[in-house]
């Protein structure tokens, strides 16, 4: 999977995502840097098919209603170290990224990965039946 960090995030969880097998550039790593618009973001993620992965809550509202970027990981975690920041994408990884498959929009917090299905319901992911139900819903 390719992904696209945005500035409100580390560079350093670039090497999370790459040392797991994934695709990751930071927007440190673009022409215009962290300077980069949200526009040119959302273009870059739909013509190279990244997920965003952002605290930015514009690409939220922006996925919602005109469905850009063209896959969302939406971090709703506040102000973390950067060690526990480093340690919630190592550990939630797997699960974001086995929802990601299937949806265009996760959230993550501090304690939980949720997949924001259809009519705005929240999923735990920890709960596997409820995920795949809600899944098969759509």
């Amino acid at each position: 999977m390719k992904f696209l960090i945005d500035a409100h995030l580390p560079p350093s969880l670039k090497q999370i995502f790459q040392a797991a097998g994934h695709d990751a550039v930071h927007t440190s790593d673009l022409e215009g840097r962290n300077l980069t618009r949200d526009r040119t973001l959302n273009e870059i993620s739909i013509e190279q098919e990244r997920v965003v992965v952002t605290k930015d809550s514009d690409f939220y509202h922006s996925h919602l209603l005109q469905g850009r970027p063209w896959k969302l990981l939406f971090v709703r975690t506040g102000n973390m170290t950067l060690k526990a920041t480093k340690d919630l994408f190592q550990n939630q990884l797997p699960a974001f990224v086995e929802a990601l498959g299937t949806c265009s929009l996760v959230e993550l917090e501090r304690r939980d990965t949720w997949i924001s299905a259809s009519m705005g319901a929240k999923v735990d992911l920890s709960d596997k039946d409820a995920v795949y139900g809600e899944l098969d819903k759509e």
